[in-house]
């Protein structure tokens, strides 16, 4: 897996990952950005919410359930020194769908968790405390 990140002046970098797509980074102005993109740390947040949320849904989908929609809202706290790593994190999945059965979604949360987010598990391993949580709605 490759990337490349080019500096574009200030605090704006555009990042290219190995499959070709992009993406805008800046810092906000108070750190001599322009608040054109989106800032490297909440890539990381979005990078693990993606991750996680790919293996929920894989896995309910595998199980055979009616899942709809699925959203990943996640948070963070971080330290409050340099370097202002994540301290902790909550992952909260809204998970949207007819019929669905609490113990496959819970379990399909578990599994992302524990065995297949690489992100969420790197970040554990890192020291970031990481919580999970999830909300079923039916569709009528």
């Amino acid at each position: 897996m490759k990337a490349r990140i080019q500096w574009a002046g200030d605090a704006l970098f555009l990042g290219e990952s190995g499959s070709g797509h992009a993406v805008v980074m800046d810092g906000p102005p108070e750190s001599g950005g322009r608040n054109l993109g989106i800032r490297p740390m909440e890539m990381l947040l979005i990078g693990l919410g993606g991750c996680s949320n790919f293996d929920v849904v894989s896995i309910l989908k595998k199980s055979r359930q009616a899942v709809e929609s699925c959203e990943a809202f996640v948070e963070a706290e971080r330290a409050g020194e340099e370097p202002k790593v994540f301290t902790k994190i909550h992952l909260r999945f809204v998970v949207k769908g007819r019929g669905l059965k609490e113990a496959q979604v819970k379990r399909a949360v578990e599994l992302s968790a524990e065995k297949y987010c690489s992100a969420s598990i790197m970040l554990g391993r890192a020291g970031v405390e990481i919580t999970h949580a999830y909300e079923i709605v039916e569709l009528g």
